[in-house]
């Protein structure tokens, strides 16, 4: 089945339309930067512009950057603090007319990797982590999503969360070199390693294109696969909870 993927990030809104069965992008993928500020008006117009860019009349599957629960916003991460307890599905709905289905960005772009990606049929406790302007974290059991499970806020010192020291958007204002950068993922990999004994991690979002430059300077023991799909993962993920969710 064809539907159309939207991945909501804090820099760029992307989306394509996606075969649900193969994750093959039947369409380049259009990309949109997210507005400044990330308000849910100005959010919900550009989904709308990329809905009649692809001039897509059915169901839509859209990754968001915060947990959601039912469709609603618990938390606006890095986005407008105008998005707490938003119903984003209902909000999208009311400004494109198409029906919408929305979760975490992580845990969809986890559903794409573990279903057809680096993940499949690995058994065990998997987490898949998106890094770009924060940090997404997906939890599967034996395949099974555990929803919202934000290691991003974590503390790290100084009452920080630890998302401020490791995303991708910090080592772009602080100017890190990708080795300086790496000894700080190591650090986030390792303290995860200590609190949940995960048999792998799968690690995702743009920075996941440069892990053969950065890679030796891991030194935590537990297996890092980049996602097979890279920063389309989300997009893929998101179209196939939507196929999901209109079937039953």
């Amino acid at each position: 089945m064809k539907v159309l993927g939207i991945d909501i990030g804090g820099t760029g809104i992307k989306a394509a339309i996606v075969d649900t069965k193969t994750g093959e992008l039947i369409t380049e993928r259009h990309r949109i930067a997210t507005p400044k500020p990330a308000t849910p008006k100005a959010v919900a117009k550009v989904v709308k512009e990329m809905v009649n860019y692809f001039h897509w009349k059915g169901a839509v599957g859209c990754c968001f950057p915060t947990i959601i629960v039912d469709g609603q916003c618990k938390h606006h991460g890095n986005l407008s603090p105008d998005w707490l307890d938003v119903k984003v599905d209902k909000l999208f709905k009311k400004e494109c007319g198409n029906h919408f289905f929305v979760s975490n960005d992580a845990d969809l772009a986890g559903v794409a990797e573990i279903s057809l990606g680096a993940g499949k049929d690995v058994k065990g406790k998997v987490f898949v982590i998106t890094i770009g302007t924060g940090i997404g974290s997906g939890l599967f059991y034996n395949g099974k999503l555990i929803p919202n499970v934000e290691l991003g806020r974590i503390y790290h010192t100084d009452g920080k969360i630890i998302e401020k020291f490791v995303a991708d958007s910090t080592r772009k204002k602080e100017d890190l070199s990708l080795e300086e950068w790496a000894k700080r993922l190591d650090i986030f990999l390792t303290h995860v390693k200590t609190l949940h004994t995960p048999k792998m991690y799968i690690l995702g979002g743009g920075i996941s294109k440069k892990y053969d430059k950065f890679k030796q300077y891991l030194t935590v023991d537990i297996p890092v696969e980049v996602a097979k799909f890279k920063n389309n993962a989300g997009i893929i993920g998101a179209a196939m909870f939507a196929h999901k969710k209109t079937k039953k």
